[in-house]
């Protein structure tokens, strides 16, 4: 139990301060820090990415920053998926998943290293809309894409969706994290629900994770506004990076671990 508290609160702290992302280590840190199996954590992580997403969420709701005919169209395709990511989840052994999971924190963290753009998209109308007649498909494909990552790793997708609304449908950056709050909890409960039934959770230790990264979150968020934004992904980058390289190496070392 300490050990979940321990690390629900870094979890959090990263949240807080990166504004997302953080969620990322939550699976690693739940297999390998508190011992859980992997078909648990995995539910177990998107009780912690939903519940983070709908705290950062809170703030902006008065803000007029959040797009919710984008969140809509994101969210209910990512959903749907969300149940296929699941189902596949449960007919791949543990072992292959997880390697899966460590070439996504790869691509995330290379992701992070690169600077964030604010340039429109493609998908852009002058008024600030989004010209839905041709690129409906590629939104739907899009949010299809992060809910099936969704439910196949128990992963918010954040670090997808973000330069997605940006690049693809041309938010603003501040619409764009607002917006993507939105799709990371519908998601997360689309994919929590796909896991109901499936497996048992220990509700204690799960409430112990999710609450001390919630707390963690709150209180680093009061403090990242005065840190160096830009320092802070590059330094999570690198430690998602590690992390990968650590789960690969311990994927070769005992491949059973993570199934007990």
């Amino acid at each position: 139990m300490t050990a979940a508290v321990l690390l629900g609160l870094l979890i959090g702290v990263l949240l807080g301060l990166l504004g997302g992302g953080g969620s990322i280590l939550a699976v690693p840190a739940l297999v390998y820090g508190v011992g859980m199996p992997l078909r648990t954590a995995i539910p177990t992580s998107l009780v912690v990415v939903g519940f983070s997403a709908l705290t950062g969420l809170v703030p902006r709701l008065r803000t007029g920053q959040i797009q919710w005919r984008v969140a809509a169209v994101f969210g209910l395709s990512g959903a749907a998926a969300a149940f296929g990511g699941a189902a596949v989840n449960r007919i791949l052994p543990p072992w292959l998943v997880l390697a899966g999971f460590a070439v996504l924190m790869v691509g995330a963290g290379l992701r992070m290293l690169r600077e964030p753009s604010e340039e429109g998209g493609a998908c852009a109308l002058p008024g600030g809309g989004v010209h839905w007649q041709t690129c409906l498909p590629k939104a739907v494909a899009t949010g299809a894409v992060v809910g099936f990552l969704t439910g196949l790793f128990g992963v918010g997708g954040g670090f997808l969706i973000v330069p997605a609304l940006v690049l693809l449908l041309g938010l603003p950056m501040t619409a764009a994290v607002g917006t993507s709050l939105v799709i990371v909890a519908v998601n997360a409960a689309a994919g929590f629900v796909a896991y109901a039934g499936h497996v048992t959770l220990d509700h204690a230790l799960t409430a112990a994770f999710a609450g001390s990264a919630v707390a963690g979150s709150l209180v680093a968020g009061r403090t990242a506004t005065r840190l160096n934004a830009g320092r802070l992904r590059r330094w999570f980058a690198y430690l998602v990076l590690a992390v990968a390289v650590l789960v690969v190496v311990l994927l070769v070392i005992d491949p059973a671990a993570i199934e007990h």
